[in-house]
């Protein structure tokens, strides 16, 4: 909403690539303070690999933007959640796999809605998974 008041973007659906830069760098900026200043890595060790592989995540959908590609940010955000419960509860050891079924579910749901109201396409819909999936999976390594 600033930045639909300041005139940098159209509307907040970000529907010009060009327009998601700047929030992009003020996602990448505000997970880097959330890394270095609140959740370390002695405390909240899951926590900290997450939100670490959610900056790759943003770095990756900001390299996409700058190639004049669109990602789904959606899809970057929930398929990195379902990964991340999905490597949790295998680190917990918890035999509960409904989360994992649930957010695998809105995963579908959540990309069935973006090609329904025609915000992306099936390729930037793919893009957006890959991106999310990728540094959680990497990451997954260093903490289970």
């Amino acid at each position: 909403m600033l930045l639909k008041s300041t005139g940098h973007v159209k509307s907040i659906m970000l529907s010009q690539t060009s327009e998601r830069t700047i929030p992009l760098i003020l996602q990448c900026f505000l997970y880097i303070l959330l890394v270095k200043r609140s959740i370390v890595i002695t405390r909240y060790p899951e926590l900290h690999f997450f939100f670490l592989a959610a900056l790759f995540s943003t770095i990756l959908a900001l390299v996409c933007v700058l190639f004049k590609t669109k990602a789904s940010l959606h899809m970057v955000a929930i398929s990195g959640l379902t990964i991340f419960v999905i490597g949790l509860n295998i680190h917990l050891q918890l035999h509960n796999p409904y989360w994992s079924a649930l957010l695998i579910l809105l995963s579908g749901v959540v990309a069935s809605s973006r090609l329904e109201m025609n915000a992306h396409t099936p390729k930037e819909i793919l893009i957006g998974l890959f991106v999310g999936i990728m540094p959680q999976l990497l990451f997954l390594y260093l903490w289970l």
